[in-house]
């Protein structure tokens, strides 16, 4: 086996493969539709999801299983709940997984690295997570990730060597569940920032909802056996403040358009891209309730995506029993 493959022609899988053939490298990028097989490859354009970017000439788009199964490191960027249905698809040869789809499973309510290793026992999973906007990592902009390698420092000097870039630096961690945790949650308090964004609620709420959702990042960190460490880093404080600022974040424009009266179900319905927050919200709330961890902002998502009205679930939020801050419990 060699090469690189990278798994889901998003604007995310698509900005990793213009990142990793920068430096000439070919890339085999592979999609589900035919038309944007043959548009990337014919046009060197991916108009539907990354139009912002004139794709490499080393990448090569392909349906093809067979074609990406010969390759020795994978980034998978499949929606989170396809990852066990899109491995189950590939033969069970030892390679590098990198995960970059940040969620929890809806069905067993499992961490993307517990899914990936249950349907590919052989291969090392890394979990790559961070900061990063697609349109700005495709365009070279610098960008730093947390890769987190279950398999060690060997792994990581494989991954190193193959990912870094010199304006793409990622940085070794060996906690998968801290990366996951960070990855997962700050995708739900995303949508709850942009509620407040929509609702025109003020800086002062936003930058107040950005401390008490990290408040249960860590809880909930704590809970599963994550390093503080690492999600004070990129891949939990780090995507939590950018994801949660800005409306180039998926799930935060889903937030907006919920702060303005819009129906989830309807927004849902009409989007071509993915807010995974949107799918983990429920499970993550289940979760945290198995363990016993008060998540209230991801339960007032969760209801908000349920079909709350949105000034509701604030005014619950508002009217909770006032306590000491203090550190995270």
């Amino acid at each position: 086996m060699s090469g690189v493959g990278v798994l889901g022609a998003g604007a995310w899988g698509t900005a990793l493969a213009q990142m990793l053939a920068s430096d000439g490298r070919e890339v085999v990028l592979w999609a589900r539709r035919p038309e944007l097989v043959e548009e990337i490859n014919a046009k060197r354009t991916n108009a539907l999801y990354l139009p912002s970017a004139t794709l490499a000439p080393s990448i090569r788009a392909t349906r093809e299983i067979a074609e990406v199964a010969a390759c020795e490191m994978l980034l998978l960027v499949t929606p989170a709940q396809h990852l066990g249905e899109t491995l189950a698809l590939f033969p069970r040869f030892p390679r590098d997984l990198v995960l970059c789809n940040k969620g929890i499973d809806a069905a067993s309510g499992r961490m993307m690295a517990e899914v990936a290793q249950d349907a590919a026992p052989r291969s090392d999973v890394a979990v790559l997570s961070g900061p990063t906007f697609a349109h700005e990592v495709a365009a070279g902009l610098p960008t730093a990730v947390t890769l987190a390698c279950g398999g060690g420092e060997a792994q990581w000097a494989r991954l190193s060597a193959a990912i870094a870039r010199p304006s793409f630096r990622p940085y070794y961690s060996d906690d998968l569940v801290g990366a996951e945790v960070g990855g997962a949650v700050k995708n739900v308090l995303a949508i709850a920032c942009g509620v407040v964004e929509g609702l025109a609620l003020g800086q002062n709420a936003r930058a107040a909802l950005i401390a008490r959702g990290y408040a249960e990042m860590q809880r909930l960190g704590d809970a599963m056996g994550a390093s503080r460490d690492t999600l004070a880093g990129l891949c939990g404080l780090g995507d939590l403040v950018l994801t949660c600022s800005s409306t180039s974040s998926r799930n935060f424009s889903l937030g907006a358009a919920l702060g303005r009266g819009s129906s989830a179900a309807e927004l849902m319905a009409h989007r071509h891209t993915v807010a995974e927050g949107a799918h983990t919200a429920p499970v993550l709330v289940r979760k945290a309730a198995g363990l016993g961890v008060a998540m209230p902002i991801a339960e007032a998502v969760n209801r908000l995506l349920q079909g709350a009205p949105a000034m509701e679930a604030v005014s619950q939020l508002l009217a909770r029993p006032l306590r000491a801050e203090g550190p995270p419990a």
